[in-house]
């Protein structure tokens, strides 16, 4: 609380109104009104009785009380306080996936992908989405993706939405082409769910031509191995 809020609530706290000194003021106040006009002193004593000067200095002082109050009292511009309750998000639903792209595989077992380019890429710079889908527990998977060098490739990055710690992520130039390999440490397992892959790489200025990138995942789950592979669409053709 501001300090000076504070010196003010305690002042208004200790305050004690003199009664006393208040009555002896009033009757000061009506005897020197008396000698001063006495030819007027029947008037003075029709006005206001003792009883209703008292009220009225009493309701003064509680005004001012309430005043000081007001000042000291902190003001909530928002209305009282609200509790907001929150719940956790839903697990991501395996059969709510997007359907594969044109280009590929028909998926394999519980395993489902697809590859997209990302929309936010522009004329210097691109990053290509694999999302697997899987409806069982991975135990192992290898995702490898290909950007074709058409020009001015060059590695600027990469993320999923698995926790970064469970992969071992690694690029290389092979065969006219930049690749990213994620694998899955051993011990670790990817749950059923929707997860995101994401290659992000700048090229030369333009529009690049994304139909010589593909992609490859091979997993391991209670059914066996299974592998899935496509190429990326392009959002915008």
């Amino acid at each position: 609380m501001d300090p000076l809020h504070e010196l003010l609530r305690e002042e208004a706290g200790a305050y004690r109104p003199d009664r006393a000194r208040m009555r002896a003021r009033v009757r000061h106040g009506i005897s020197a009104g008396a000698e001063d006009a006495p030819g007027r002193v029947r008037a003075r004593a029709s006005g206001p009785s003792w009883p209703r000067i008292a009220l009225v200095a009493v309701a003064s002082t509680a005004v001012l009380l309430a005043g000081v109050q007001a000042v000291t009292s902190p003001v909530r511009e928002d209305g009282p306080a609200r509790e907001v309750a929150t719940v956790p998000l839903p697990p991501p639903d395996p059969d709510a996936a997007a359907p594969s792209s044109p280009d590929a595989a028909p998926g394999s077992g519980p395993l489902r992908s697809e590859g997209v380019v990302d929309p936010h890429s522009n004329a210097y710079w691109a990053q290509s989405n694999v999302t697997l889908t899987t409806r069982e527990p991975l135990t192992a998977l290898v995702l490898e993706v290909r950007i074709a060098q058409t020009g001015g490739v060059r590695e600027t990055g990469s993320w999923r939405t698995r926790p970064a710690a469970d992969f071992t992520v690694a690029t290389r130039e092979e065969g006219g082409a930049l690749v990213y390999r994620w694998t899955l440490k051993e011990g670790r397992t990817v749950p059923a769910g929707r997860h995101v892959f994401a290659a992000q790489y700048d090229h030369a200025a333009g529009a690049r031509d994304a139909g010589g990138d593909t992609y490859t995942a091979t997993a391991a789950a209670a059914g066996g191995e299974h592998t899935v592979r496509g190429a990326f669409r392009d959002p915008s053709g």
